[in-house]
């Protein structure tokens, strides 16, 4: 029992050093991905934007992400989490706030490629250091306390966005769009500082424990992995990440997910706009309502999946209950505060969804395959934060209306559903277990 006891306590101290800070970080950074949104409400109309234009300019970001996401995780695992989390949130604040400079689409899409650029890494950089810590039965608790950071900067962003947007349009001749950019962007470069003076990049690196307590950290990783090689998914090497066929399969089940939660992310201040009010503060404080729904969603389910140790079906039902909601805020006469309810439903699926999800890839790889194949999966499943304000965007400009876009993301979670209770199937010798504890 008081072996127990010391190891909570263990656990309790890491997380509370870590989890607060990677939260920080993880709500600056989805604040500067999707503030674009709000920025939308004028700068539209200052710089003749369609929605087609703001579409694909909202999801350039994800083609930059995309293709610099991979190596930018090798690099992490080389140099160390801290160096690289910092690099990576200095550069990206600096280009957030240079975007208050665009003054056509072409220089919109430029700055939204290269933000993708500086953030590609951050989140499966983090999803991966997680494992430096973290055995496999904690890593649903902790992945959905630091993600619980997305809906928590929906529900900060938008009244502040909001508050931007109306109180500080004209200061200094600066559109508000202009000071969104800027007054949301500069406090992640002082975060990545933060970061260089705080965050250690292992158990071995952490003054802050005992010898004692950093090998009992070790102790639980080294049994995790022994574990996966007696399960049959012990994969480690480079190689082994882009030959499991899982690895391709969960990039299509986290593909579905993300259009959904892009679909909202770039488009509910739009969405209110058009049903609800026209005023940005007003539209600030209602946008947080589905962002407070999917953050309680989210730290339940995360810890129900800890709790029960099951992951398949908290993920597939998640799906399903979110590609429901969507469907249902599409039906005609479903849109103002009702469909705003439906859509708090449809982010609550989202989210729970997301809490549990990438405790399955990391139940399946480790070492140089956790790297590369976390960084392959939330890229190709990040495509979709291009593909869905673009499909969303152009479906308004040809029907003047949301319904056949909500629709196609109902589709999405539902199929991200279907597709995990498939690819998540216990194999025989995973339901046999292990036969016995390391040496």
């Amino acid at each position: 029992m008081e072996d127990s006891q010391r190891e909570q306590a263990i656990y309790r101290r890491v997380s509370l050093r870590l989890i607060p800070l990677l939260f920080v970080c993880y709500i600056v950074a989805y604040l500067d991905r999707v503030n674009v949104g709000f920025a939308k409400l004028g700068m539209a109309s200052d710089l003749g934007f369609s929605d087609t234009v703001y579409g694909l300019g909202a999801g350039v970001f994800f083609i930059g992400y995309f293709l610099f996401e991979v190596p930018s995780n090798l690099i992490l695992q080389r140099v160390g989490a801290k160096l690289w989390i910092a690099r990576i949130m200095i550069v990206w604040g600096l280009v957030s706030a240079a975007t208050m400079f665009v003054t056509s689409a072409t220089s919109f899409y430029v700055m939204r490629f290269l933000l993708g650029m500086a953030e590609a890494g951050f989140f499966p950089g983090v999803i991966f250091y997680l494992t430096y810590w973290f055995p496999r039965a904690q890593r649903g608790r902790m992945t959905a306390a630091f993600m619980t950071a997305v809906p928590v900067a929906g529900i900060v962003g938008g009244p502040l966005s909001g508050w931007i947007l109306g109180r500080m349009a004209g200061v200094s001749e600066l559109a508000g769009w202009q000071w969104l950019f800027l007054l949301e962007g500069l406090p992640s470069v002082l975060v990545g500082l933060w970061v260089l003076l705080l965050l250690d990049d292992g158990p071995s690196r952490a003054r802050w424990l005992d010898p004692e307590e950093r090998a009992l950290v070790q102790a639980r990783l080294d049994g995790d992995e022994w574990a996966k090689r007696e399960s049959g998914h012990g994969a480690t090497t480079l190689t082994d990440a882009f030959r499991q066929r899982r690895v391709w399969l969960l990039c299509l089940v986290y593909f579905g997910i993300t259009m959904g939660l892009y679909g909202v992310s770039f488009w509910l201040p739009q969405i209110i706009k058009e049903s609800i009010t026209a005023d940005p503060v007003a539209i600030g404080f209602i946008s947080a309502l589905p962002w407070l729904a999917g953050v309680l969603a989210m730290l339940w389910t995360g810890h129900h999946s800890d709790v029960t140790g099951e992951r398949r079906w908290h993920v597939a039902l998640a799906c399903l209950l979110g590609g429901a909601a969507f469907g249902i805020s599409a039906l005609p006469g479903a849109g103002g505060w009702a469909g705003l309810a439906a859509l708090c439903v449809a982010m609550m699926g989202i989210m729970s969804a997301v809490s549990c999800f990438w405790a399955l890839p990391t139940g399946i790889l480790s070492g140089t395959a956790a790297a590369a194949g976390i960084a392959w999966i939330n890229s190709v499943g990040n495509l979709a934060g291009y593909v869905s304000p673009f499909v969303v965007g152009r479906l308004r400009d040809l029907t003047h209306s949301m319904t056949p876009a909500l629709g196609g993301l109902a589709a999405s979670l539902c199929c991200s559903g279907l597709l995990t209770l498939i690819v998540a199937r216990p194999t025989a010798r995973a339901i046999a277990g292990p036969v016995g504890p390391p040496a």
